[in-house]
């Protein structure tokens, strides 16, 4: 018999209440060293020149602080893994970390993660990051042009890359690059922004009362009481955390329970995630106050209402590269609705999407977290690997609006040598209709978001005039510093670290408790009420939050909704005049119209390639999207040299974007300028009318409307109005040839 069991035996009947005993008392005392060691470790990173939390050897190429501007961000290089080839010829990935309260890194906190798949997706890899303290007098405008800069010298390093660079913005990176991408197009391949919010007043009632904070506190007014007190710095504690007070039950105990009642195992991953958690960084006061104001407050970015210092309107219609939102439901921080409302506000139609030649994919996931969007595994090797290993893809859709799906590969998956990967991905067309459907504002809703950004404009004019003048002066040398020091986020490290001598004794108990560890058994009665007393802790700060919660929107909905304010502040309480929308100009539809009239004069001009591509999308537009086994089977095709032309991935691009754009202008006309732009040869026309049937029926074969339009374009490429057997036995030989290579 062990000698716990002697131990347990002693005690008969008391046994497992002693096995219990012994047990939280070694997990208390074990539980309090782990809290130390994330102190320390805390002032450790904290004592970095550039505390950063990735798990990749970053190389400096360019610090923002040497700028015409200087900037505290720089742009470094991933260093790839040992064993990992990248491709210099395929297009490079940028990831952008959130400037939010935390230190950089978390798009490369670990293998699986975005920088991660796109590595081993073959692509390089870059880091724009940051540093603790911001440069005094930085301004958003000053972070958007380094950027550039660092975009700029990324394409430089990458002259024969395939395409322009993919750029990921997580969180509140993202309003920052599709900012940038409005103001310089050019410098962008694709976007992908993960967990971004862009339309800050959108929602649903009864659910993610976040969007209500700034309204509740009478607006932007508080944000620069704290920069003032800060003096000159807003301290990113702050903003932490506001994100901590959205899930008080996590915050306050299912995270440090987790810990408690897993601690022989979960350290390692707690301590990892705290340390990017808790390196609080600073933003100047013009910073913060430009992002409260212009987009959480003001809602101004997808309304079109930012200019710049020298007069550029930010228009997000601008955008020239494919754009993949990534949201889920299940993240009350930027919930689907604010990540993806301003296509509403932007555009009345899908038409008018294509007519702005944009692509827009998104996909919502059910059930992740914020911060899961970024640092989940699963996430990353799913959503994350998909988006790395077909960005080509997304690259060369027809503009429009997409939502991405994700089915398992299985042994009974067609065509399965054509996907890289364990999921396949496919975008089937949507329409605005499918982004209303979650639900969102009304007109009254928007009627009271722009109620709360008139008052807070007056609120803000009062504290800059009456109060932040006098409170300036008041205010000590070295006050911002000591305040920083003593916010309750940034105590709770000093408290609980070898900087305070009483945890010295944690750490020799500590010691003992891990040579004598004596776990407690999991059908310990004891040990099961335990984590019934949790689930109930937990529902009753569930319970709180719920009612603060009601209690939030109630107030909200109650004051701003008030006729009297509304109209005292210039919002016409029975106006239902869209809040939000992006204004349209004459310059607009004037160049639309001009690229509209371009591509119909051109309809009739091509050869094979064009006859090609128009056949490809004409077919496909009766499916609704695009499958990655169909671009795989392009990309084989080309391969062999049999079939279409070889084209750069930009040309590739902007055939099949102006070709599908023919279709819709004039349908009739374009298929039937097909026979006269055909080569003479029948030879050459079947082996093109082959190629088309491979990459049409790489997802499955043909049915229905999809089969009437092949049949459609089978006339038209050949005399006889049908394929014979033995260009049926050519198109076959063709697929043949491409599954071998």
């Amino acid at each position: 018999m062990q000698a716990k069991d002697v131990l347990t035996s002693q005690f008969g009947p008391w046994g497992a209440a002693f096995d219990y005993a012994v047990d939280a008392a070694q997990r208390s005392i074990l539980f309090w060293d782990v809290m130390r060691q994330r102190g320390n470790r805390y002032h450790a990173h904290a004592a970095k020149t550039a505390p950063h939390v990735l798990s990749y050897t970053p190389e400096i190429l360019i610090d923002g602080r040497t700028l015409e501007r200087p900037v505290n961000y720089a742009l470094v290089r991933i260093v790839p893994p040992e064993g990992t080839e990248v491709d210099r010829t395929r297009r490079p990935f940028v990831v952008i970390d959130p400037r939010a309260g935390h230190g950089p890194g978390i798009g490369g906190f670990k293998a699986d993660s975005e920088i991660g798949v796109a590595l081993r997706a073959g692509h390089p890899c870059y880091f724009i990051g940051f540093l603790p303290e911001p440069v005094p007098g930085q301004t958003i405008e000053d972070i958007a042009r380094a950027e550039a800069i660092f975009l700029e010298k990324v394409i430089a390093l990458h002259p024969d890359a395939d395409a322009k660079p993919c750029v990921i913005g997580n969180c509140q990176a993202g309003w920052a690059v599709m900012m940038l991408a409005a103001l310089r197009p050019e410098l962008f391949g694709s976007i992908i922004i993960a967990g971004a919010p862009l339309s800050y007043w959108a929602g649903v009632r009864g659910r993610y009362p976040m969007r209500y904070s700034g309204g509740l506190v009478g607006g932007s007014w508080l944000t620069a009481l704290t920069s003032d007190l800060g003096q000159g710095k807003f301290d990113g504690a702050w903003l932490v955390q506001n994100f901590e007070n959205q899930n008080p039950a996590n915050t306050l105990w299912s995270k440090q329970y987790n810990l408690y009642s897993k601690i022989d195992t979960e350290a390692p991953r707690y301590l990892g995630f705290e340390e990017w958690w808790g390196g609080h960084v600073n933003l100047n006061a013009e910073e913060i106050q430009f992002i409260v104001d212009e987009l959480f407050v003001g809602n101004n970015l997808a309304a079109g209402r930012i200019k710049t210092s020298d007069g550029s309107t930010v228009d997000l219609r601008n955008i020239r590269a494919p754009i993949v939102v990534f949201c889920s439901k299940g993240d009350n921080i930027t919930p689907p609705q604010q990540a993806l409302g301003w296509i509403l506000d932007l555009y009345d139609d899908v038409d008018e999407i294509r007519a702005h030649g944009q692509t827009i994919v998104y996909t919502v996931h059910e059930s992740v977290g914020h911060l899961g969007i970024f640092v989940s595994g699963g996430v990353a090797r799913k959503e994350h690997g998909e988006f790395a290993g077909n960005i080509d893809l997304i690259d060369a859709l027809p503009p429009g609006l997409y939502e991405a799906i994700f089915e398992p590969r299985t042994e009974e998956t067609r065509n399965a040598d054509l996907v890289a990967g364990d999921w396949i991905m496919r975008c089937e067309a949507r329409t605005l209709d499918d982004i209303r459907a979650p639900g969102g504002n009304d007109a009254a809703d928007d009627r009271r978001f722009a109620t709360a950004a008139r008052v807070s404009e007056t609120n803000l004019a009062l504290y800059r005039t009456f109060v932040q003048p006098f409170l300036r002066d008041l205010l000590p040398d070295g006050f911002g510093e000591w305040l920083r020091r003593l916010h309750p986020l940034r105590l709770q490290y000093d408290i609980l670290s070898d900087a305070n001598p009483l945890m010295a004794t944690v750490a020799d108990l500590a010691v003992q408790a891990t040579s004598e560890r004596r776990p407690v058994s999991a059908d310990n009665p004891l040990l099961a009420l335990e984590q019934v007393a949790s689930r109930q802790i937990v529902a009753g700060l569930d319970a709180w939050r719920q009612w603060v919660e009601a209690v939030s929107e109630a107030t909200f909905l109650s004051v701003y909704g008030s006729p009297l304010l509304q109209a005292s502040v210039g919002i016409d309480p029975t106006s239902d005049m869209p809040q939000r929308k992006a204004g349209k100009t004459g310059l607009h539809r004037t160049i639309l119209q001009a690229h509209r009239e371009d591509l119909k004069g051109r309809i009739d001009e091509g050869g094979m390639r064009e006859c090609l591509a128009r056949a490809l999308l004409y077919v496909s537009m009766a499916r609704g999207g695009a499958d990655e086994r169909g671009f795989a089977a392009i990309r084989r095709l080309r391969a062999t040299e049999d079939a279409l032309p070889r084209l750069t991935l930009s040309e590739f691009k902007s055939l099949i974007r102006d070709q599908f754009l023919m279709l819709l202008i004039d349908e009739e006309r374009a298929l039937a300028a097909i026979p006269k732009l055909l080569p003479a040869d029948p030879e050459e026309r079947q082996k093109g009318l082959a190629a088309v049937r491979t990459v049409v029926s790489a997802r499955g074969e043909l049915t229905g409307e999809a089969e009437r339009r092949w049949q459609t374009i089978a006339r038209l490429f050949l005399p006889d109005g049908k394929l014979t057997a033995v260009e049926q036995a050519s198109a076959k030989a063709a697929r043949m040839k491409m599954i071998r290579h």
